[in-house]
């Protein structure tokens, strides 16, 4: 698993995120509260450039049609992703993004 910093949109929303995470921790909020902090503090998924596409699904020792099955898009989508043709959006970013991240069993 990797470690990745945790990115805020600003050092007060960092702040005002940690604070959010601690009352969790204590049970002071619940985790409907602080994914709503998330929503607010985190920044946002950036896009993927085709060739960073292309190294999560290599990564993953995948072929374009079960990597596309794993993010229930076709595989011919996945192939206009890794071309430039098309770029992902929406849930299939935030679902590459994740992998990228943690890898593909985070998807799965």
């Amino acid at each position: 698993m990797s470690t990745q910093k945790t990115t805020y949109r600003s050092d007060l929303l960092g702040a005002l995120h940690q604070g959010a995470e601690d009352l969790h921790a204590v049970g002071a909020i619940d985790e409907a509260t602080l994914r709503r902090f998330d929503l607010t503090c985190l920044t946002p998924v950036e896009p993927l450039a085709p060739e960073a596409i292309r190294a999560i699904r290599e990564r993953a020792q995948m072929s374009q049609s079960i990597f596309a099955r794993a993010l229930n898009v076709t595989t011919s989508l996945v192939s206009k992703w890794e071309r430039g043709d098309s770029k992902p959006g929406g849930a299939s970013l935030k679902l590459l993004s994740l992998a990228a991240r943690k890898g593909i069993d985070a998807i799965l």
